[in-house]
Order: C-alpha cells, then structure tokens, then sequence
C-alpha cells in the first residue's frame, strides 16, 4: 500500500512509519520538521499541519491509507479537533479511510460503562484533563463529520516510549486494562495494531490497543 502518515515524525507516527516500511509498505511521511532517509519505500514531505490553509490534497490523492498522528504543543490542543476535520475533508475528496491516533479519554471507564475515561480521575489526573478533553473534541469531530470513512484508535491510558513487546491485545470502545490494573501501551506496539488495520480493515470506528503484560506476550 502507500500509506500517507500525517505527524511522521512524532512518537505514534515514526513507530508505525517505520512498521509501515518494515512490512513492504510505501511511505509519505509528513511533517513540519520531516527527518531524511534514504529509504526508497519512504518519501518525505514538509508540511505544517497546524496551518489550516496548508495544501493537504496533494499528498492525500495518492494514497490507499491515511494515519493521523498529529500531537499538538502544550497549549495548542483544541486545535486537534479541526486539524482532524480538515484531514477527512481532504480525504473524503481523495476517497481514501483516514485512522485516526487519538487518546485515550473517549473509551469507556472499565470500571463503569456509563463514564468515559476522560471522566475517571483513576486514569486522568487533573493535569492530564486539557491533553485529554482535547481527544475527545477530536473523536467527536470524528463521529459529526459527513466523511464517516474513517477508524479512531484510542491507545492505552498511559502512551509512552520503551521497549515493545512485539504483541497487543485489541479492544472496542471500553479501555483495557491488565491483571495489575495498569493500562500502557508503547509506540512500537502500538504500530503493529495500526498496520494490522490498515491492512485488514475492520468494520467499527473505534478501537483501542494495550500491550500484554508480561509472560503473555
């Protein structure tokens, strides 16, 4: 396929361009601060992606697949959500899917169906609220467009670096959690469930990934 990553050089985005061309995969890898490689499966691109009037057709119209992977600075969250808009705008023009990576705070609470993890401080300390609130303005962004062609990704509570343990468990809309109670995932594995999608597409709009804990994997 060639898969147009949007935010390729941040930490989801470089994790599943690199599994992208791991598995034979071509990328355009997009960003505003594009790293060079001399990889032929990959094409860089410099694009700002916060400029809401930069040209995103052009490299949207070749594509098979789409990755949104943009994370916004400090301060600048709440404009994820209309970043997002524009992308399946784009998209819808192209008739490409987008798979959205968002956060975590539009699953359901695994201890309560009717709270949403953006509202369970046992995820979401109160310094984690504005990052969150911003995912789920993204994901309703999502959910109201006209372009529905699109797959949200919600990782675990807690994304962040480290060693992959080349193996996830999926989920639907609840978030997961492990025998100890933690919810964690790494880019690296976080990756191989974007690449498993892309590559055999599901028919829901949101699902979310955890790592499997130790002596499972």
């Amino acid at each position: 396929m060639n898969i147009t990553v949007l935010g390729a050089t941040g930490m989801a985005g470089a994790a599943i361009a690199q599994e992208a061309t791991r598995r034979g995969h071509h990328v355009t890898a997009v960003s505003r601060n594009p790293q060079e490689t001399n990889d032929p499966r990959t094409t860089v691109t410099r694009l700002d992606l916060t400029d809401l009037e930069a040209p995103l057709q052009p490299v949207l119209n070749d594509a098979d697949a789409v990755v949104l992977a943009v994370r916004m600075a400090p301060g600048d969250e709440s404009r994820v959500a209309p970043l997002t808009s524009r992308v399946l705008d784009h998209a819808a023009v192209a008739g490409v899917r987008v798979l959205v990576v968002g956060g975590a705070a539009p699953l359901r609470s695994p201890h309560d169906r009717e709270l949403l993890v953006l509202d369970d401080p046992a995820f979401v300390p109160t310094q984690w609220r504005d990052v969150a609130s911003a995912s789920l303005d993204q994901f309703n962004a999502c959910t109201e467009h006209p372009n529905q062609n699109w797959i949200y990704l919600s990782p675990s509570a807690v994304f962040e670096p480290g060693q992959g343990t080349g193996a996830y468990r999926r989920g639907g809309d609840t978030l997961l959690i492990n025998h100890d109670g933690t919810s964690r995932i790494t880019p690296a594995d976080l990756a191989l469930a974007v690449l498993d999608e892309l590559e055999q597409p599901s028919a829901v709009h949101h699902f979310t990934a955890i790592e499997l804990a130790k002596g499972l994997a």
